[in-house]
């Protein structure tokens, strides 16, 4: 059930009170709830609604604007009652689209399902069993809450036909998400995306999809046990091991699961920052549970000070993706997504690849990847944003997404994990402390080796969705021509295919100097997102003045691209 309301001009007589049939649909929409917490929540915006409150009115026409779209990142949104919001009625009906789908080639698909500590993750995780079990195909549902490398690596382990995390990763306390795997451990992608929202749409009512009370299998520890078991082999036996690493999972499910792979592997337990180590899906101390926003990693810098670690690790909520911070002659560091990207991978490439490998990143990180795979004779693969993407790459054996997300082990999980990621960053410092080294050294010799590839990113967040299209719509009505002072050699436009890629909303200038801007919208906030690059050459080891001159281009590049996506 959909509705697009009608937006009435405020001088018409009834403006004050909602249109008749998006009240009906509402009313229609609460009768089918299973939950009485968010039916008795959209019963009372209802009635608010219709006693003439305009905030109501508002907030009513936005939760009956349409069902929350299922896509390639299957559903994230904000708890709540409604078609738009993340509740049990929204999540019934993805999970009887999904097995509608599965059964179209299986008759009795069998479907594994992981959840975090988020709200109604375990409710929902239970509700996608019931349904799978209620349409005659076999559910398995991971003890307790855990990370989503653990649900990504058991889909293959296994051998089910699909498998389901309910999580909204580092999302806001108020949301939660449903990420949808197929059998061979990947994320979704079209057409099945597309395939199995229309299985959803053809669910009328979730009164009328089966939920047995019991029927599928809660898993024992057994398959954590395997995972940690195999996340360990990512890092070289004989390597050093003398390492102090505090860690945060900022209020989220890695603790536990980063604590017992680090001592499984031979090193020292991380120190725990103890404020954020618990599960806690308020997320009391973050105003944003993502390790790349402001503030998010203050506990953890500040116990790095009391401390003196050798580096500073954070997983997001559901542990799938990691952040580093090193310390250096102004105090600790934040390494960019591009930074840990490229130190892994030039890290896995000296341990050694088969000459068939292929490494692989997301259109909108650095190029350094590129080139070091380049020098090092190693296939590289540039993909569209998104693990669905990279981790489909053939004969991959190492992808990142600047964006915190790194795959050191397809093999085992393919999708970003941010666990097996944090022991090959211990493997990386261990083995350059062993040296006398640290990892700002390790970032000079790759820039001095490759080129400065300085990069930066900002976003431009919105209330109302359509801005976005509106800042689309300016940049290819009215291009730039030269940015900074420097001409445009090249304009791709990536909805059209440009480039190379499938079609993909966003746009791509390479400048005539080699530098780089990509704009885009999230795929999973309510932002546009712009990515910057340069490139500068190291030219008789005069490190200092290419970083300076890069990072002066860098700047003036941003400037003329926040003018540019001004609201």
């Amino acid at each position: 059930m959909t509705y697009a309301g009608r937006h009435q001009s405020p001088g018409t007589p009834d403006s004050e009170t909602p249109d008749a049939e998006l009240v009906e649909a509402a009313r229609a929409w609460a009768a089918d709830d299973p939950d009485p917490q968010t039916r008795a929540e959209l019963e009372a915006v209802i009635a608010a609604a219709s006693g003439g409150d305009a905030a109501a009115r508002d907030d009513l026409a936005d939760r009956m604007s349409g069902m929350l779209q299922f896509g390639t990142a299957g559903l994230r949104g904000a708890l709540g009652g409604g078609p738009n919001r993340m509740n049990r009625a929204v999540v019934i009906r993805a999970a009887a689209g999904l097995t509608a789908y599965l059964r179209k080639s299986q008759r009795s698909p069998m479907v594994v399902i992981g959840f975090d500590a988020r709200v109604n993750s375990d409710v929902f995780a239970r509700d996608t069993a019931a349904v799978v079990v209620g349409a005659g195909g076999v559910a398995a549902v991971l003890p307790r809450p855990l990370p989503t490398p653990v649900l990504a690596y058991a889909i293959r382990h296994l051998g089910a036909d699909a498998g389901v995390m309910v999580t909204a990763s580092h999302n806001p306390p108020e949301d939660n998400g449903y990420k949808v795997y197929l059998g061979d451990g990947s994320q979704i992608v079209s057409p099945a995306d597309v395939e199995i929202a229309a299985e959803i749409a053809r669910v009328e009512r979730v009164a009328d999809v089966p939920l047995p009370d019991d029927g599928w299998e809660t898993l024992d520890e057994s398959v954590l046990e395997r995972y940690l078991h195999d996340v360990v082999r990512v890092v070289s036996p004989d390597s050093p091991r003398d390492l102090v690493v505090v860690h945060t999972a900022l209020h989220g499910v890695g603790s536990e699961t980063v604590a017992r792979a680090f001592d499984g592997a031979g090193y020292a337990v991380p120190l725990p920052v103890p404020s954020q180590a618990q599960p806690d899906p308020a997320f009391p101390t973050v105003s944003f549970p993502n390790p790349e926003e402001p503030g998010a990693m203050d506990a953890a810098l500040d116990l790095a000070e009391q401390t003196g670690p050798d580096v500073v690790i954070a997983n997001d909520p559901d542990a799938d993706r990691c952040a580093v911070a090193v310390p250096g002659p102004g105090g600790w560091r934040m390494l960019r997504g591009d930074e840990v990207g490229v130190l892994l991978g030039a890290h896995l490439l000296e341990r050694g690849v088969p000459s068939n490998a292929v490494f692989a990143n997301s259109i909108v990180s650095s190029r350094m990847l590129a080139t070091v795979c380049r020098a090092a004779g190693i296939a590289h693969e540039e993909t569209l944003t998104g693990f669905k993407w990279i981790s489909r790459v053939p004969g991959l054996r190492y992808g990142y997404e600047e964006a915190l997300g790194y795959c050191v082990d397809p093999l085992q999980v393919r999708d970003k994990d941010g666990v097996s990621a944090a022991l090959v960053v211990a493997e990386i410092v261990a083995t350059l402390k062993a040296s006398g080294r640290s990892v700002p050294d390790r970032l000079d010799e790759l820039a001095v080796a490759h080129g400065v590839h300085a990069t930066d990113a900002f976003s431009v967040r919105v209330e109302d969705l359509s801005l976005i299209d509106t800042i689309m719509a300016r940049l290819r009505a009215e291009p730039p021509t030269t940015v900074a002072g420097v001409g445009v050699a090249r304009l791709d436009d990536l909805a059209a295919g440009d480039g190379g890629l499938p079609p993909t909303e966003g746009l791509r200038w390479f400048l005539d100097d080699d530098s780089r801007v990509i704009v885009r919208p999230s795929g999973t906030e309510p932002k546009l997102k712009v990515y910057l690059e340069v490139v500068e050459a190291v030219t008789e080891g005069d490190l200092a003045g290419a970083r300076s001159r890069a990072a002066v281009r860098l700047t003036a590049i941003r400037s003329d691209f926040e003018a540019a996506t001004a609201l």
